[in-house]
């Protein structure tokens, strides 16, 4: 009808964010999934740090007590410090062999699967790698006890042969194979597609025209690799280390499985009967049986666990956000 004035329709104002629509008066409605999202993301982000400062409060409450525990309640140690030390030192050199055999591995991976491999061969090639992440602690402590640690008892036996002389290597090697080396390597398989999934994803947003450069001045594919790939990635590789290093420092059930119960400090690496032990293998394997103030040290062992791990995973993080802000 003459006279009627017709309202414009709703329609979608690209600069708004989310894709909202701009109504005839000017307002703005967002759309609901993305409503949705925001607050699911927000909401879970909250309750992992409720979590997280749940389980602080539950160590700092039943492990603190056990500050003043000795003698019977220690475990037989004068003291909790004398207790917790040894495997204190065992958590560090178990993560310690890990980092040592995964970073190299898990580098030379990633970049045959971001730089060397075809396509369809790096594609299925990364899938494998995550698939590592996707296997239950448990299975891998029971491969490495049941195949893996028989398998290295040959060369464990030719390192006492042949490098008994130095500390690392000093026997009797067990028949069992059951060594810190041996949970050593089964931590190293256990961080390495951490690692390898965080270093693929920063090598392949290393700015092509870098890469290009190089090439075209005529460095070889590794030159070009040492010169544009690595200085841009320096940042996240030493973070997705620290990473992998928070897995091998928390890992409980594998270790636990590879490892023998002890307590004590040791650097060899070959014999079960003078092998370290680790935080998350002692809690695992004493826990059931432990009543009274010795529940309290084994609570207070696993709150150092929870400060060093979480210092670890922090510093990592750290890292890589500083990284991803000079990028």
């Amino acid at each position: 009808m003459a006279g009627t004035v017709q309202e414009s329709p709703t329609e979608p104002d690209p600069g708004a964010p989310g894709g909202s629509v701009v109504t005839s008066d000017g307002g703005s409605t967002g759309r609901v999934g993305d409503r949705v999202f925001a607050g699911l993301s927000v909401g879970s982000a909250v309750l992992i740090v409720i979590v997280l400062a749940g389980v602080a409060i539950f160590l700092l409450e039943q492990g603190l007590p056990a500050l003043g525990n000795s003698g019977e309640s220690a475990y037989g140690k004068d003291n909790i410090w004398a207790y917790v030390g040894p495997l204190l030192f065992g958590t560090l050199l178990a993560a310690l062999i890990a980092m040592i055999i995964a970073t190299p591995l898990a580098i030379g991976v990633a970049l045959v699967i971001s730089h060397y491999a075809p396509r369809r061969i790096a594609t299925a090639f990364g899938w494998l790698i995550d698939l590592l992440a996707a296997i239950p602690s448990v299975v891998y402590g029971l491969w490495g006890i049941n195949f893996l640690a028989l398998n290295l008892v040959p060369v464990y036996n030719w390192m006492g042969d042949n490098l008994g002389w130095l500390p690392f290597f000093e026997g009797p090697v067990p028949n069992s194979g059951r060594t810190m080396m041996t949970g050593g390597i089964v931590l190293a398989v256990m961080a390495l597609p951490i690692i390898t999934a965080i270093c693929r994803e920063i090598f392949a947003q290393t700015p092509k025209m870098h890469q290009e450069a190089a090439l075209a001045l005529g460095a070889t594919r590794w030159e070009m690799i040492r010169m544009t790939v690595f200085p841009y990635a320096r940042s996240g590789m030493f973070s997705a280390v620290l990473l992998g290093l928070g897995r091998a420092l928390g890992e409980t059930m594998a270790i636990a499985l590879v490892l023998p119960p002890s307590v004590l400090v040791s650097f060899n690496l070959i014999t079960a009967e003078g092998a370290s032990s680790t935080i998350a293998a002692n809690i695992a394997n004493n826990f059931g049986n432990a009543s009274g103030s010795k529940v309290d040290t084994l609570i207070f062992s696993g709150l150092v666990l929870f400060v060093i791990t979480f210092a670890v995973n922090f510093l990592g993080r750290a890292i890589a956000a500083r990284g991803q802000v000079k990028g």
